[in-house]
This record gives C-alpha cells, sequence and structure tokens, in this order.
C-alpha cells in the first residue's frame, strides 16, 4: 500500500485530544540550580546531587518536572527516585572521595579523572557486553555498534540515539551516557549491520536500542529501517525499537515537528510486512497516567505496532505488587502487553535499588494474582546476566532442603533454554552469581562464574 494511501492519510490526522504543544527543555548536572522545583530542597540534599551527578549521568527534561514527579512527596516520589541522584547511589567511599574533591576545589580535569576512577569500579558493562556480544564480519573482525548475544536477535546502538529524553537513575545502560568513548557501544553506519545480517539468516529480530533510539529524527531511524524491507532481509521478521519516550517525551509521537513522519513510518513497515514491537520501559503506573502519554500510545497501535512493556523491580521506586499489578492492570487497558518483570542489573546504582530475589519473587507472584489472563504475559522475575535470561519461579524444598526453582528464558546455549535447575535459598542473595548449587547438582551457569 503506497504511503500516501487514504489509511495513511488517516492516521496522520488521529491525535484525538486538545493539547498545547511543549518546548523540549532538559537539564543536566550542570543546571541542577536552575531547578526551581529544588528550591524546596535542603541545601545539604541540594549537595548531595551534585555529588553523585559528578559520576553518574544525570539528564530531566521540563515535562517530567512538570507533569509526572509529585513534588508534595519529593525525595519519596517514585519519579524523583527514577530521575534524580540520590546520596545513596554511591557507596560511602566513592561518595566521600568525590565530595572531598568538589570541597577542596578541585579543577574540573581532576574531578572528571576520579569520576572515572570510581565508575570504572561500578562494572560499566555487565554480562560480558563487551566481551562476549560483539559479532565480527565476514574476515573476522569485530562489528562495533552491534551485540549478538541470542541466535535469533541482534541489537544495533545508530549513534544518534546513544542519549535519552531523560535518564533512569537504575540504568544498566548508564556507561553509554559519560562521554567515555572507550565504554560507549554505537556505530555511525548501517552497511556492516547489513553485510551481517546477510550472512546470519537465522537472525530474525533486530533491537534498534540506546539510549533511545526515539531521540533521532525520524529521516535518521527511516534511514536505518526502510533498507531492511529489500527481499534480501526477509528473514528479519520483527524490527523491536527500545524505548522510553512514551514515558519521558510522549511529545515524541504527537507534536514534534516530525512525529507524523514517524507514526508513517511505523505505519509503512507494518504494512510492508514487518511485525513491528515497540519495546516500551515503564517503572510505574504514573507513567501512564497523562492525557499525552495515552495519545501517544493510542497513536503507535494505530500504526500496527504493538507495545510491549518493560522494567526492573525497584526498591524505592515499584517495590510493592500493588503498583505492579495497577501498572499491568492499566496497561492492558491501553492495549500494552506485560513483557518483563527483570531483576536489577549488577551495575552503577545497584545497590540503591537492589531487591532479595526471594522478595522480588514474591511480589511478582502477588501482582500476578491481582492481574487477569492478559497480563500474565509479563514474565520474571528475571535476571539479565552473562549466560542468558534467569528466570525466579519460586521457592520449595528438595530433598528437605529450601530451593530457589529457576530457569532460564533465554540462554546463549539453547539447550538450557526452559530446564528448571534448583539453587539453594538465600534471603541476601540479589543477583545470580551469588547463588550456590544444591548438593549433588551443578549449576548450569557454573562455568560462566568462574
Amino acid at each position: 500500500m503506497p504511503l500516501n494511501s487514504r489509511s495513511t492519510r488517516s492516521l496522520l490526522h488521529s491525535v484525538d485530544f486538545e493539547y498545547t504543544p511543549q518546548r523540549f527543555t532538559v537539564y543536566t548536572a550542570r543546571d541542577l540550580d536552575r531547578i526551581s522545583q529544588l528550591d524546596q530542597l535542603s541545601a545539604e540534599l541540594r549537595h548531595e546531587m551534585k555529588v553523585v551527578s559528578s559520576v553518574l549521568p544525570f539528564r530531566v527534561n521540563d515535562y517530567v518536572l512538570s507533569e509526572l514527579i509529585d513534588w508534595q512527596r519529593v525525595p519519596d516520589d517514585p519519579i524523583f527516585q527514577l530521575t534524580f541522584p540520590q546520596r545513596g547511589m554511591l557507596s560511602d567511599v566513592h561518595y566521600n572521595r568525590m565530595d572531598m574533591a568538589l570541597r577542596s576545589g578541585m579543577e574540573k580535569q581532576g574531578v572528571r579523572a576520579l569520576a572515572n576512577e570510581i565508575r570504572a569500579e561500578l562494572n560499566p558493562h555487565p554480562a560480558g557486553q563487551l566481551d562476549r556480544n560483539i559479532p565480527r564480519d565476514a574476515d573476522g573482525e569485530p562489528i562495533q555498534g552491534l551485540q549478538h548475544k541470542y541466535k535469533e536477535t541482534v541489537l544495533f546502538f545508530p549513534s544518534q540515539g546513544q542519549t535519552c529524553h531523560s535518564y533512569c537513575t537504575f540504568c544498566f545502560r548508564w556507561a553509554q551516557f559519560i562521554g567515555n568513548k572507550a565504554l560507549r557501544m554505537a556505530t555511525t553506519g548501517a552497511e556492516r549491520l547489513y553485510d551481517y545480517l546477510r550472512l546470519h539468516p537465522e537472525v530474525t529480530d533486530l533491537l534498534v536500542t540506546g539510549g533511545d533510539p526515539m531521540v533521532m529524527k525520524s529521516r535518521q531511524l527511516k534511514s536505518y529501517l526502510e533498507p531492511l524491507l529489500h527481499p534480501e532481509f526477509s528473514h528479519i521478521q520483527t524490527i523491536r525499537i527500545g524505548s522510553k519516550a512514551l514515558t519521558f517525551w510522549p511529545q515524541r509521537f504527537i507534536s514534534d515537528d516530525d512525529a507524523d513522519e514517524l507514526i508513517e513510518l511505523l505505519h509503512h513497515l507494518v504494512l510492508a510486512g514487518k511485525h513491528v514491537a515497540f519495546m516500551a520501559h515503564y517503572n510505574h503506573w504514573r507513567e501512564l497516567d497523562t492525557d499525552i502519554a495515552r495519545a501517544a500510545i493510542r497513536r503507535i497501535r494505530d500504526t500496527g505496532a504493538e507495545i510491549r512493556s518493560q522494567g526492573p523491580l525497584l526498591a524505592k521506586i515499584n517495590d510493592n505488587p500493588d503498583d505492579w499489578a495497577k501498572l499491568w492492570n492499566e496497561q492492558v487497558k491501553l492495549g500494552i502487553v506485560p513483557y518483563y518483570m527483570f531483576v536489577e542489573r549488577d551495575t552503577g546504582a545497584r545497590r540503591y535499588f537492589e531487591v532479595p530475589l526471594y522478595k522480588a519473587w514474591r511480589i511478582y507472584r502477588d501482582a500476578m494474582k491481582q492481574v487477569s489472563g492478559l497480563g500474565r504475559t509479563a514474565r520474571g522475575p528475571s535476571m539479565s546476566a552473562g549466560p542468558g535470561k534467569v528466570e525466579v519461579q519460586g521457592v520449595t524444598e528438595v530433598n528437605g532442603e529450601r530451593v530457589f526453582v529457576l530457569r532460564f528464558i533465554q540462554a546463549r546455549d539453547h539447550d538450557l533454554v526452559q530446564k528448571p535447575f534448583f539453587a539453594r535459598y538465600d534471603e541476601k542473595a540479589t543477583w545470580f552469581d551469588q547463588l550456590q548449587p544444591v548438593q549433588g547438582q551443578e549449576l548450569p551457569f557454573a562455568e560462566a562464574l568462574n
């Protein structure tokens, strides 16, 4: 169907509520003193933010400040915790080192060097991203800006999409945003991607990720994706787009200058036979609770693309079953498919947000009790670890010993997928590498722990 068809023209006029276009205004660490809402906080809290944001990336925009954060609940408001730096995100040792540097008036170059030292100790690239996931071309040369961990799926990091409308404080991709090229995954061109896909007909899914691809101009995204409609890429059945824009800047789909062009592109890909899956990152039901966010969801769904939701379980943000049940129920109502509840990854500020695995499972189970079958598509709690996605399925007893029941939802070794296995029950364990084997058995990923 041609792009100027009646259905496409109708789609481009499908915004169904009154809105006032909003100018995108962003604040970073150097702008903390310009955020008027922070004036209500103590000088000590504002100083702590400056210390932490000297190490971990910070970025927020006016929409988040004015529409999503309940400033009467700060600092306990979940969206405030999601977007603003907190002292506990650094260890006491790291915090004190940076605090002393700033108070002493250390020059910027010295502060940057200290920040890089601290960052290097925060596991900036977990799960072997730079060691085990980088594919190679026909000559054996590594291809930067791609990852290929699972047989069916290739991740693509276009350089124009390696930032976000705002930053999540828990983000496992935080190393993309600190200006260190050695830690950044990105590519400026797609030819090597296309060459790689030609060599690998087993790949069915391409995930465009970041950062956030939705910070790109629509014409840039189009230049990357439309070539995949050529018959030689018929094996690419699904195009996934990982994004937080539905939360942090839903205007991207409604009122940005090229919003119509983006909607047209998604519709075109669907009409051409591709399954377009918008992988939306959600952490709290409040993110769904504005008129423009709901309008953006409707507009994406009208293209024929589907929206799937995923996000980690986070202390201080969503570590209770009621918030998850409300999130999933609201998403089902809006036509979003709940997809994953993740365990906070072992990187960055993880110790501030991590939840013990036994508690994560209880939260997941108690949330599932409150949703219909359509909401029970959400899998989890799942750890995206080096060997694969390890799901905590429950707690039981084996030969009189209390154990975790686990399985691989996805794995590098396909023989491990969907096979249940056990690990000793441990109420302190927060990540897969803290698990111990049950007597007489081995963990299927024991080799990865050595």
